[in-house]
């Protein structure tokens, strides 16, 4: 009965993504490309000072994109420190110097990992102009980034990417703002609250006093959830009824998650003129996609245990209103994206089930990937493929009629090698420095043993991978996981971003290859075969050499809880 329903419910999700591919895909190639400015937008370049017929280098496309995730980390961190001057901070103090540091890196760089309790410690103010606002602009900068590597790919013999100002007010005016509006109102509908009552103090059935918070949840709930930003308006994050109460309200936020990740791969075919190519990219996104679904879904209804088998699955750490399928189509995708919103406890899950989830971001969040990032990651993955193609067959590796030499694959592997090296050496760090790793093993983690060590990996393989779902049982907000975190959210981000937009160059400044006898056509099965192989390999890679810092840090903890 299980697999019946969640058959049917991945049939009803391919359903309504199949039927939002094409015409998002097309409207998003058009938002881009098109040649007119909207009065609002020519407004905005002429209060910036940027001239929208200009087009940018890649380094002068890169510092503009440092320039403004810098200030907006800037902003949201003195928005934090000012909380108590604030209307609408509903009495609460200003977070702490680290905590705050912490949060405007992870919101500005789109992981909205959270190391605080939402309705404890942020009031309206900062969680209206400061963290909703960089959900919009920390994906539009994601997709900006993805929309000039297409154009690598897409011309020849030139120097410029476009124009980083004009993708990212686009981004927000033309896409995300109008599909969030209509995802907010149906969330409405759906029972999300939206309100600025503040507290509401009432007396429960038995004579207790209980405190119920309001906010203005469903338009952050929209964006965090279209934007695969992630970030929790309350602690619970989506497995709290105010934020997500119904089944409905499920299946509409996971539909968010995945429609523009699903159809940016449509805009890439479009904007390189052939359209196969953007079924390609899909149809790998979408077998690793199911793969990590069904593994998932397997893993949590394998009723493999006593206490499952008593229960009828494991429900342990669950809501009742979502049960076991609607919690996995949920987690594989906020993993599969970088969105990092969960409806129900990953500590509490299965073994394997738990295992699911840090795969996915292993992965390297490309299957479908965050709003742009998962685009430009595929298409990393991409250039390998035809590279390894090309040796197989000893000839030079052409994608999309450009040569892949010599540059292109140290940009490439040198995107892929990032964020594993922070994964490793912040989990390294966090059991080896003694001052620190008294920190982490006394006051960090919930559970002692080898589990504690997961949930020191998954934080920042969470972070680095720009997720920001958490393992929970970790205790997050201390100086050095709030600075840590904070740094490898930072490089996680930014760190690709430059090799991408770099590899953009490259490619833009290369001519034409014609297509012969001996080119991979990268549009039919076999590319795509290899292409999911690589992603395998990729994930294998990643996953053995962090067994290198586990067993140390394994020895270490074994040791840390036979004294306790």
């Amino acid at each position: 009965m299980a697999w019946l329903y969640a058959s049917l419910s991945l049939l009803a999700l391919v359903l309504v993504l199949g039927a939002l591919y094409r015409p998002l895909g097309d409207y998003m190639a058009w938002a881009y490309t098109s040649g007119k400015d909207w009065r609002v937008e020519r407004g905005i370049y002429r209060l910036i000072g940027v001239d929208p017929k200009s087009e940018q280098t890649w380094p002068a496309y890169l510092r503009s994109v440092i320039l403004v995730s810098g200030v907006g980390i800037f902003l949201l961190y003195g928005l934090q420190r000012l909380q108590h001057w604030l209307p609408y901070s509903l009495g609460m103090p200003a977070p702490s110097q680290h905590l705050s540091f912490n949060t405007a890196i992870s919101f500005v760089t789109n992981t909205n990992w959270q190391s605080y309790s939402g309705e404890q410690t942020l009031g309206y103010t900062v969680q209206c102009a400061g963290l909703a606002v960089q959900n919009f602009v920390s994906a539009a900068v994601g997709m900006a980034v993805a929309i000039a590597l297409v154009r690598g790919f897409a011309r020849t013999k030139t120097t410029v990417i476009g124009n980083f100002w004009v993708d990212l007010t686009r981004g927000v005016l033309r896409i995300l703002l109008p599909i969030a509006v209509i995802g907010a109102v149906l969330l409405i509908a759906g029972g999300v609250i939206q309100n600025f009552a503040g507290f509401s103090h009432v007396t429960t059935l038995v004579g207790t006093t209980q405190t119920i918070p309001g906010g203005p949840v469903a338009s952050q709930e929209s964006i965090k959830m279209l934007g695969t930003n992630g970030g929790g308006f309350f602690n619970a994050n989506s497995a709290h009824p105010f934020e997500h109460p119904s089944p409905l309200t499920n299946f509409l936020e996971i539909i968010l998650m995945l429609v523009i990740p699903f159809s940016l791969p449509r805009t890439f075919g479009k904007i390189v003129g052939d359209n196969r190519q953007g079924y390609a990219i899909l149809s790998a996104m979408g077998i690793i996609w199911v793969a990590s679904l069904g593994c998932l879904i397997a893993a949590e209804t394998s009723l493999r245990g006593v206490a499952v088998q008593l229960a009828g699955g494991a429900m342990e750490g669950k809501e009742q209103r979502f049960g076991i399928i609607g919690s996995s189509l949920f987690i594989a995708a906020s993993t599969g994206t970088s969105t990092g919103a969960v409806n129900s406890a990953l500590d509490s899950f299965t073994a394997l089930g738990g295992m699911m989830p840090l795969l996915n971001m292993m992965l390297g969040e490309v299957a479908p990937g965050g709003a742009g990032s998962g685009l430009y990651g595929m298409l990393i993955l991409a250039v390998i493929t035809v590279f390894i193609s090309g040796l197989l067959i000893g000839r030079t590796p052409e994608y999309i009629g450009k040569k892949i030499g010599p540059r292109e694959m140290k940009l490439a592997a040198l995107y892929i090698l990032i964020t594993p090296t922070l994964v490793l050496a912040g989990t390294a760090l966090s059991f080896i420095i003694p001052g620190v790793s008294g920190s982490v093993t006394g006051t960090s983690i919930l559970n002692p043993g080898v589990h504690g060590m997961s949930e020191v990996l998954y934080a920042f393989t969470s972070a680095a991978n720009n997720n920001g779902s958490a393992f929970a049982g970790l205790t997050a907000n201390t100086p050095w996981l709030n600075t840590a975190l904070g740094l490898a959210m930072l490089f996680g981000r930014f760190a690709p971003m430059v090799f991408v937009l770099a590899l953009a160059g490259s490619l833009a400044g290369q001519g034409r290859v014609p297509a012969t006898s001996g080119t991979l056509p990268t549009h039919r099965p076999l590319f795509i075969a290899i292409l999911v192989e690589c992603l395998k390999k990729k994930t294998a890679i990643r996953f053995v050499s962090i067994r290198g810092v586990g067993a140390p840090a394994k020895r270490r903890l074994t040791k840390w809880s036979k004294k306790k």
